[in-house]
């Protein structure tokens, strides 16, 4: 019996975000970037364009969780092993959270570690729970107890083999062994569609391919009170894995870093084009 038998570099190459294309060629990226100011402290502190007010979210809601994650002073994006991510011109700033220095949290991954990072925080150790590629329901309770996967064959299983250990040095192992064996394709078949009209914060755009997809996180949402009109905010991370960092609007660069929810057609972002079908919930 082998810890971990199923092959790693292949749930990662079926679960993995299509490669960026050169940024140069990508109509959304040859656009000039605007210089842009220091960003604000944290999410919930980006500006609003005129007229606009935030939903309201209350004290425990995943929207007040996202609207509090600090941004850093410099909005650099950088990959897992250092170095500067070739296109620097998608983001309008980046978050304080870390990425780990392995090739492990990319698009989908980045959904699940800001879902995750919620759920810990509001202690409910006991809704942290993904699935594998094959199916396998990986929950961090088990981790956490000191329980690891063991593989037999096609046989995912968990056995005892350490103590309990319900910290955050453990709940970050447990994500990292969670990116290394889910992706886009088991993480769109967990969560449940819903309508764009009913588009909320912590809400997740998301395709999935053979072999590539994409997911962004909604989060922050606004509204104009006169004309009605609402708009949100996009994260991502992408391949390799690198720092997730809010999205910029090419499409319409007077509201950017926000969207419209009454953009007609698709949605393109800088490095993904989405249609309103692909929203999904926890």
């Amino acid at each position: 019996m082998r810890m971990f038998a199923f092959p790693l570099f292949l749930v990662m190459f079926l679960s993995a975000c299509k490669p960026a294309t050169d940024p140069q060629s990508t109509p959304a990226a040859s656009q000039q970037a605007e210089p842009l100011p220091a960003p604000p402290a944290k999410v919930g502190a980006i500006p609003l364009p005129p007229g606009y007010v935030r939903i309201k979210a209350g004290p425990h809601d995943y929207a007040t969780f996202l609207r509090m994650l600090p941004l850093k002073k410099d909005n650099t994006v950088y990959l897992y092993n250092g170095q500067k991510k070739r296109n620097q011109k998608a983001q309008y700033a980046v978050l304080v959270m870390d990425i780990g220095n392995k090739d492990l949290q990319q698009c989908a991954d980045a959904v699940m570690r800001l879902r995750a990072e919620y759920l810990f925080e509001q202690q409910l150790p006991g809704a942290i729970a993904f699935r594998f590629n094959n199916g396998f329901l990986c929950d961090y309770e088990h981790y956490a107890a000191g329980y690891r996967v063991s593989v037999n064959g096609n046989r995912y299983a968990w056995v005892k083999q350490q103590p309990a250990d319900p910290s955050y040095e453990t709940f970050r192992r447990y994500l990292d062994l969670v990116f290394s064996y889910a992706g886009t394709r088991s993480l769109h078949a967990q969560l449940k569609p819903v309508p764009f009209t009913s588009l909320a914060a912590g809400q997740v755009l998301i395709q999935t391919g053979e072999p590539y997809g994409h997911a962004v996180t909604v989060m922050d949402m606004a509204y104009h009170p006169e004309t009605k009109d609402t708009i949100f905010l996009l994260s991502q991370s992408f391949m390799p894995a690198q720092d997730i960092h809010i999205l910029r609007n090419f499409t319409n660069p007077k509201l950017s870093p926000w969207y419209s929810i009454h953009t007609e057609g698709d949605l393109d972002t800088p490095d993904w084009t989405f249609h309103k079908e692909d929203l999904r919930t926890f």
